[in-house]
C-alpha cells in the first residue's frame, strides 16, 4: 500500500484488498448512493487515508458528524467490536484507532475560522448565479463591475458592491451611452436581491481577510495532511450560497495552482457534498466551465470527488470524467429509479462473477460496487467491496471538543478579526461629500455674484446675508450643475433608511470578467 490507500476487501469472501492509487487520485472520483448506505463513512476513510499519505483535504460537514476526524475512534465505542472484526475480515491488519489534524472553517465564524472572499474575486458571472439575476439584471451588474475597474474602487464587501450600484443608477443616463441600458428597474431588482442575501448571512462572505488558498494545503510535523472542514449544517439552509462558494473555490484553485503534469500523488483532494445542487438550475454556460475545470484542474493536481445520491444528479460529460468509483446501494422503486439504476451499472466494467445491476441493488450498509483506476489510468474491473472501518472518531463532537481544536490550530487568530479598509463605499462616500462641498461653494458664489449685479443696476448694496430667501433659492436652483446633482441625490440616498442599509451591509477566479 507503500503507493495506495486501503479501500476495503473484494472477491467472493473480501478478502482481496481494494486500493486506490495515489498516482491516479487525482484523476477525480465519485461517491454515490442512498441515505443511509454508508457514503459519509466513505468519504470519512478516504479523508483519513489522504491525510496519512500526507494529501491535505478539504471538505464539507453537511451533517455535523465529520468533525470526529479530529478525535480518534475509542475501544468503548459501541461500534468497536464491529469494526473490528470487519478489519479482520478484509485483513486490514494495520488498523487502529488515531485521531488526524483538521483545521475547522466556518462562513458564519461560529464553528471555525472565518472563511471570506471579496466581491471582486466572485466575480459577477457566480454572483449573478448567486441571486438568480436574470440575463438584463446580469448585464447590469456587469456593468458595475466594469465602471469599478475603471474607477479604481475596489469591490470587497456587500456595502461597497451596493453603494457602486447606487452610482450607477445615478448615472445610468450617462453609462448607459457607452455600456447599454441601465434600467433603473434592475439597479433595484439587484439591490433587492442583494437585502435577502445580506439576511440569510451572506454578507459574512465577503470581506477582509481574505482566505489564502495556501492555508488550504497545510501539514502537521509529522507531514501528514490537514483535513480542511468547512461547517456546512446552517450553510445548507441557503443551498444555493452553499454550492457558489464551493465553485468559487474550486475555481480560484483552477486560477492559482501553477501545472505540476503528472504527480506521484495529489496536491490536495476536494469533496463535493451534496453535489447536485452544484447543478440544479445551472445554466449551460456554467455547466461547461465546471466540466472545463474538472477536466484541466488535475495537471495542477487536485482530485475532485463528487459526492451525492444518484450519479444521474452530475451531468454526463462530467460523470465521464471520475475515474474513482465507489456505489453504495441504490433503491429502485419506480420505473426512473430502475433507468437510473441501469445507467448507474453501464458505468462501470464488468465482472464476470456478478451482474453489476443486481450488485448495485443488493449491497449492504458499509459495502459498495467499486472501480479504481489501474496501472496506466485504465478502469479498473467492478468489485462488490466492504468498505474498511474508519480509525477516528465516528459522529459529531462536543463544543469543548471542537473549541480545543480550533484553539490548537496553526491558523489561530489570522482570520477572526474583520478588516474594513477603503473601498468603493467610502471612495464614493467622500467623492460624494466633495461634491456636495463644491456645490455649496458654487451656490453661494453664485448668489453672491447675483447680489452684486443687482447691486450695481440699483446703485445700492446688498450683503449676501441680506439677499431675499426667495431670490436665493432661485438662484441655487439655476446654478445646478449635473455632478452637483449627482452629489446631492447621492448624498441623499446615503442618508436615507436604504442608504443606511448599504452602510450597514458589509463568487472572479475562473469567471474573472468583470
Amino acid at each position: 500500500m507503500d503507493h495506495g490507500i486501503f479501500i476495503g476487501g473484494g472477491g467472493a469472501d473480501y478478502a482481496q484488498p481494494q486500493q486506490l492509487l495515489l498516482k491516479y487520485a487525482n484523476r477525480h472520483g465519485l461517491i454515490a448512493g442512498a441515505t443511509g448506505t454508508g457514503k459519509t463513512v466513505t468519504l470519512q476513510i478516504l479523508a483519513e487515508s489522504f491525510s496519512a499519505a500526507g494529501v491535505p483535504v478539504f471538505l464539507s460537514d453537511v451533517k455535523g458528524d465529520l468533525a470526529g476526524l479530529s478525535q480518534a475512534g475509542s475501544e468503548s465505542a459501541k461500534l468497536h467490536i464491529p469494526f473490528t472484526e470487519r478489519a479482520a475480515r478484509i485483513g486490514f491488519v494495520d488498523y487502529a484507532y488515531r485521531a488526524y489534524p483538521v483545521t475547522f472553517w466556518d462562513l458564519y465564524g461560529q464553528k471555525g475560522h472565518p472563511i471570506r472572499t471579496t466581491v471582486s474575486e466572485m466575480g459577477p458571472l457566480m454572483l449573478a448565479r448567486l441571486l438568480e439575476l436574470t440575463e438584463a439584471q446580469e448585464g447590469v451588474l456587469n456593468i458595475a463591475f466594469r465602471v469599478a475597474d475603471e474607477e479604481g474602487m475596489a469591490l470587497l464587501d456587500l456595502k461597497d458592491l451596493q453603494a457602486m450600484l447606487t452610482f450607477v443608477g445615478e448615472a445610468g443616463d450617462a453609462l448607459s451611452l457607452r455600456y447599454g441600458n441601465v434600467a433603473p428597474a434592475s439597479i433595484g431588482a439587484i439591490q433587492r436581491r442583494l437585502l435577502v442575501l445580506e439576511g440569510q448571512g451572506g454578507d459574512r462572505l465577503f470581506g477582509e481577510p481574505a482566505l489564502s488558498l495556501d492555508d488550504l494545503f497545510l501539514t502537521d510535523p509529522s507531514g501528514a495532511g490537514r483535513i480542511n472542514i468547512l461547517a456546512a449544517d446552517q450553510l445548507m439552509q441557503s443551498p444555493r450560497l452553499y454550492a457558489t462558494f464551493l465553485l468559487w473555490l474550486l475555481s480560484e484553485l483552477f486560477e492559482t495552482l501553477p501545472e505540476v503534469g503528472d504527480p506521484d500523488k495529489p496536491k490536495l483532494v476536494f469533496f463535493f457534498d451534496e453535489a447536485h445542487l452544484l447543478f440544479d438550475d445551472a445554466p449551460k454556460a456554467l455547466v461547461d466551465k465546471v466540466e472545463q475545470v474538472a477536466r484541466l484542474i488535475r495537471s495542477k493536481g487536485v482530485g475532485v470527488y463528487f459526492v451525492t445520491q444518484n450519479p444521474a444528479d452530475v451531468p454526463e460529460d462530467i460523470l465521464g470524467q471520475l475515474g474513482n468509483r465507489v456505489q453504495h446501494a441504490l433503491r429502485a422503486f419506480t420505473g426512473k429509479d430502475r433507468q437510473d439504476l441501469r445507467q448507474a451499472a453501464q458505468n462501470y466494467r464488468d465482472n464476470p462473477r456478478f451482474d453489476i445491476e443486481d450488485a448495485i441493488r443488493e449491497v449492504g450498509t458499509g459495502e459498495a460496487v467499486t472501480s479504481m483506476l489501474e496501472r496506466k489510468g485504465a478502469p479498473g474491473m467492478a468489485e462488490r467491496t466492504l468498505i474498511r472501518p474508519p480509525s477516528s472518531h465516528l459522529g459529531a463532537i462536543s463544543d469543548g471538543a471542537r473549541a480545543a481544536v480550533i484553539a490548537a490550530s496553526p491558523l489561530a487568530g489570522k482570520y477572526d478579526r474583520l478588516i474594513d479598509r477603503e473601498s468603493a463605499f467610502e471612495i464614493l462616500q467622500a467623492r460624494a461629500a466633495a461634491a456636495a462641498h463644491e456645490a455649496e461653494k458654487a451656490e453661494a458664489a453664485a448668489a453672491r455674484a447675483e447680489d452684486e449685479a443687482r447691486e450695481f443696476t440699483a446703485a445700492r448694496r446688498y450683503s449676501a446675508g441680506d439677499a431675499p430667501a426667495k431670490t436665493r433659492r432661485k438662484s441655487s436652483a439655476r446654478s445646478d450643475s449635473v455632478g452637483a446633482a449627482f452629489a446631492k441625490s447621492f448624498a441623499r440616498q446615503l442618508g436615507t433608511k436604504s442608504g443606511q442599509a448599504v452602510v450597514r451591509g458589509i463568487l472572479g477566479g475562473l469567471f474573472r470578467g468583470r
